[in-house]
């Protein structure tokens, strides 16, 4: 007995030690941690006041700091990151950098509130975490530290033994600079295919999955906190494929979890919705186009609620957005 304990215990340390140490996934996981890194030096260099957008790959996809900056008269970085990445590992790495005086802009895809806690546990982060940002890991909850830890699988071993010999002729850092600009803004999303037309919207989650969810509690601390620091935050609605039905009881629900914690709440007049062909690659993800008509959209509503004068969108923009 005592035998077979002690090598389940040595292969334990053996696998800690493999995916903490040796092997590395540069291509896949790489890219979304160089992504990370990227975003958060530049949210640390620019000044306050400030404006982030906080979300989901619908951050990037759909809003563009390089409208809302200039409209707002604010430095601005988009901060959206890829949904399976945690946002309690998102809010722990920028919130050094959120300063008060600052403005968070949180239009959530709505998957990100009702996200379980053992979504969390298996999320892709976990691999970064353990191979890189061991840190971070006291900041997070402690089950966490168990995903991250096991993280990884036979199928990941495969996967980085394939990828460390290719990082070598692959520029991670030149892949991302063709996709993203220096405020964080996707700029790869050209006009969709014609399958576009006949996307499909995500089924809107029940109020009471809402309500209920480990991310409405992420979210809702999160804003508590910052509101407490002086930051103001504003939550509003994802983009979204016009088919998709919002029902006021389900936008009132997710507004709640900003109003509640002294935050507000931005609703446009079309609650964020598009047409089918407006979008690029999936229901959350905007044409550049539309991207920035919405980001102008966006602006108008947060100059209103902040109280700042609005600026005219750049005119090169302004012809691009022209075009949705």
């Amino acid at each position: 007995m005592r035998r077979l304990v002690c090598l389940c215990a040595l292969s334990v340390w053996l696998y800690i030690a493999v995916f903490a140490f040796l092997v590395d996934r540069p291509l896949s996981i790489g890219l979304l941690r160089l992504e990370l890194d990227q975003k958060t030096a530049r949210l640390a260099r620019l000044p306050s006041p400030k404006l982030i957008i906080l979300a989901g790959s619908n951050g990037p996809y759909s809003h563009a700091c390089a409208v809302l900056g200039p409209m707002l008269g604010l430095p601005c970085e988009n901060g959206g990151i890829a949904v399976g990445i945690g946002l309690d590992d998102l809010f722990a790495r920028y919130a050094p950098y959120i300063r008060a005086g600052d403005v968070v802009y949180m239009p959530m895809e709505l998957q990100q509130y009702t996200a379980s806690r053992a979504a969390y546990r298996a999320g892709p982060d976990g691999a970064i975490l353990l191979r890189h940002d061991r840190w971070l890991l006291p900041a997070l909850p402690a089950d966490r530290l168990a995903g991250a830890i096991f993280c990884c699988s036979a199928d990941d071993l495969l996967e980085a033994l394939a990828e460390m010999p290719l990082s070598h002729a692959v520029s991670a850092g030149a892949r991302l600079a063709g996709e993203y600009n220096a405020a964080g803004d996707r700029i790869d999303n050209q006009r969709g295919g014609a399958g576009m037309a006949r996307i499909a919207a995500r089924a809107a989650p029940a109020v009471a999955d809402v309500q209920a969810g480990y991310g409405t509690a992420l979210i809702a601390r999160f804003v508590a906190a910052e509101r407490a620091r002086g930051v103001i935050v504003i939550g509003g609605l994802p983009t979204a494929v016009s088919t998709l039905t919002l029902t006021p009881a389900l936008v009132a629900a997710i507004a709640d979890v900003y109003r509640a914690q002294g935050g507000g709440f931005l609703v446009l007049a079309n609650r964020s919705q598009y047409p089918p062909v407006d979008f690029f690659n999936s229901p959350d993800h905007l044409v550049q186009a539309c991207q920035y008509r919405h980001s102008m959209a966006v602006a108008a509503g947060l100059a209103v609620a902040l109280g700042r004068t609005l600026h005219p969108a750049p005119a090169m923009m302004f012809l691009v957005a022209a075009g949705c």
